[in-house]
């Protein structure tokens, strides 16, 4: 932008704007926060890295204090725009498909189309807009896409507050949300944090089926479901298949078993709809799957980025886990000589879990 332009901006108004134009493009809220985080959340970072908390994500290490530094990782950036989309589908219930050992649960978020590309094509919609408004000016938009600290970010805008299970939450619409922002040069009036309202509630603590909350505020990656089955790289742990139960790809649980989200709203972006009735689906059924099968009709989803090496190795702890039957023992026993030991371990030690010695 110009010298003479910036002068004659209204930015108080342009704020305002820029919250109305979000909610035309389907988010569900904005907020805007300064372009900095205290320097106890760098602290807080440090301490997390050093406990070995991340696992094997490198670049959460490599990419350091930029989380907690947007003008760092975008100079000049002066004003974070935070904004949230609702993406829980009309889908079977998730506690009916968690108490069925038979059926394969997958992530509420995944069963849709990929999120990073519909928040990434409405923030720059979004930014598009302000530029029709005022001209030029400098941003760039992230959606889980860079090295941003996006629930601290939100946090500090006054979009939510920082649950005990780490998500953003807010008191009339739960936390069942994507997030997405855009960093931007334009000196925005900055809206006020909230205050926590968590009090003394531990359910997701207490719910976590890998106790992977070790702390309010703190979660053990290594031990969390969402990174046994999407982040690494390699088959789950072996002393971590038993508490994943049927949980194949993410966790829902520390969010289905907050009081907040008995306010949480249905999303209505088709996008985000159930694809390939994967919200009430069989193990068998998945794991039966072609490798051409799954590129097919995981393509545009989420899911198809952990690759399907991953799928059927989580699928096969899946079966460890699911109710002996001879269907499950002759379906695993058609994947045992499965070429990458990255399925064919998984595959034995799922065989063990039924009594069958391979």
């Amino acid at each position: 932008m110009t010298e003479n332009s910036l002068q004659k901006t209204d930015y108080p108004e342009l704020a305002r704007q820029i919250k109305a134009w979000a909610r035309e493009l389907g988010f569900a809220d904005a907020r805007i926060g300064r372009a900095g985080l205290p320097p106890e959340a760098e602290q807080k970072l440090n301490a997390w890295l050093a406990a070995g908390y991340h696992g094997e994500m490198d670049y959460m290490a490599r990419h350091g204090s930029l989380r907690v530094k947007p003008a760092d990782l975008v100079p000049g950036t002066l004003s974070v725009i935070s904004l949230r989309m609702h993406y829980w589908p009309q889908a079977r219930a998730s506690a009916e498909v968690l108490a069925d050992g038979g059926k394969a649960y997958l992530s509420r978020y995944a069963l849709g189309r990929d999120y990073h590309k519909v928040l990434r094509n409405r923030l720059q919609a979004l930014a598009e807009r302000i530029k029709r408004e005022i001209g030029d000016f400098g941003y760039r938009v992230f959606t889980d896409s860079a090295p941003v600290a996006e629930v601290a970010l939100a946090a500090q805008a006054g979009l939510g507050w920082r649950g005990k299970h780490t998500l953003l939450l807010t008191k009339n619409e739960g936390s069942l949300f994507f997030l997405g922002e855009v960093f931007t040069d334009l000196p925005l009036p900055e809206d006020e944090a909230e205050d926590g309202h968590c009090g003394r509630c531990t359910r997701c603590i207490d719910v976590c089926p890998t106790a992977a909350i070790v702390a309010p505020y703190t979660v053990d990656a290594r031990r969390c479901i969402s990174y046994l089955t999407i982040e690494l790289k390699r088959a789950i742990p072996e002393e971590m298949r038993p508490l994943i139960g049927n949980r194949v790809y993410g966790c829902d649980d520390c969010q289905l078993f907050c009081p907040w989200n008995r306010f949480a709203v249905d999303s209505r972006e088709t996008d985000f709809a159930v694809r390939h009735g994967l919200d009430d689906v069989s193990l068998l059924e998945l794991f039966a799957w072609s490798e051409a099968e799954f590129k097919e009709k995981m393509a545009g989803s989420p899911i198809y980025r952990i690759g399907y090496l991953k799928w059927l190795s989580n699928l096969a702890v899946g079966l460890g886990n699911a109710p002996t039957t001879p269907e499950v023992v002759a379906g695993l026993r058609a994947r045992l000589d499965f070429p990458d030991e990255m399925v064919a371990e998984p595959v034995r030690w799922a065989l063990g879990r039924h009594g069958v010695i391979v």
